[in-house]
């Protein structure tokens, strides 16, 4: 088993490229370097400097190293292309200066965080389904064969891939030589899937990991209520992995089992974030992580 573990700046509360709200960039990368972090993703696009020497000399300073960063926008809408296509261009090209390897891409979501008003259907079907798919598989190729990175999809809350049955489908449609998963432990719970079983299942598509955990309470809560997601977040949706639902000592059985190699980032959604909220709680994670076994 080979784990490289890390964290990311929505461990601190970081969702948008630029917000008050959230702890600044330099604090940022101070706090995951001291917190015991060797690996790190640049979050959204332009909230870590997008200068690439500047970038590199902030980093190695600190001795952290990159795993990937992410891009995120509605892939059934070919409306959204041309911002994607930014997104996955300006990413990738830190990525590849920085000899990291992981594009991660995420649908947009079909409500608004904040307010619950709906942007799109719920599920998507036919073409609309469809168009989803080749979007991804278009990332894919120009993740690539531009900067030589892996694309790995990540089901998130409230977009059109979330539940079980919807990310099954994905993989049975998608091209595995394209496009791997990233799976999320916590918004796997958050929708009700059992990210043990699923790893086991599906463990050969999956080389990168978003470690999290849900208050199993609120998350009943949250699905009974229909809370937006990010007002279940900011009341604390999810927790550190020694608290919540899921069964992180079972988890690391499955790893050891398969003997997993790969990335397993921690990913604790949290926003906004007090700025000195963050950096106890990456303190403590990352020793719990240790005492597992996990890097």
């Amino acid at each position: 088993m080979d784990i490289r573990i890390g964290s990311a700046p929505d461990s601190w509360g970081v969702w948008f490229p630029n917000d008050p709200q959230q702890t600044p960039w330099q604090r940022f990368l101070d706090e995951i370097a001291e917190a015991g972090y060797e690996w790190t993703e640049l979050g959204p696009y332009g909230y870590l400097p997008s200068d690439l020497p500047t970038l590199k000399t902030e980093l190695g300073r600190r001795g952290l190293k990159v795993a990937g960063t992410f891009a995120m926008s509605p892939l059934e809408d070919p409306e959204s292309w041309r911002d994607l296509e930014k997104q996955v261009t300006g990413g990738g090209e830190l990525l590849a200066g920085l000899d990291a390897r992981f594009l991660v891409l995420i649908d947009g979501t079909y409500t608004d965080l904040f307010t619950g008003t709906p942007l799109a259907p719920r599920r998507l079907e036919g073409e609309a389904w469809k168009r989803l798919i080749d979007t991804s598989h278009r990332v894919a190729r120009l993740a690539s064969e531009r900067f030589g990175l892996t694309t790995v999809f990540h089901p998130h809350a409230e977009t059109h891939v979330e539940y079980e049955d919807q990310i099954e489908t994905f993989l049975e449609q998608t091209d595995p030589a394209l496009l791997s998963l990233c799976l999320d432990t916590g918004h796997h719970a958050y929708r009700g899937g059992d990210p043990v079983a699923f790893m086991r299942r599906h463990h050969q598509r999956i080389p990168y990991l978003h470690l999290k955990s849900v208050d199993p309470a609120l998350q009943q809560k949250v699905e009974a209520e229909k809370i937006p997601f990010a007002l279940a977040v900011g009341q604390g949706m999810f927790v550190e992995p020694a608290q919540g639902s899921v069964d992180f000592i079972a988890f690391r059985q499955v790893l050891e089992e398969i003997n997993f190699s790969g990335w397993a980032i921690v990913e604790q959604d949290m926003y906004p974030a007090p700025f000195d909220q963050p950096l106890p709680i990456a303190r403590r994670t990352r020793e719990y992580l240790r005492q597992l076994g996990l890097g």
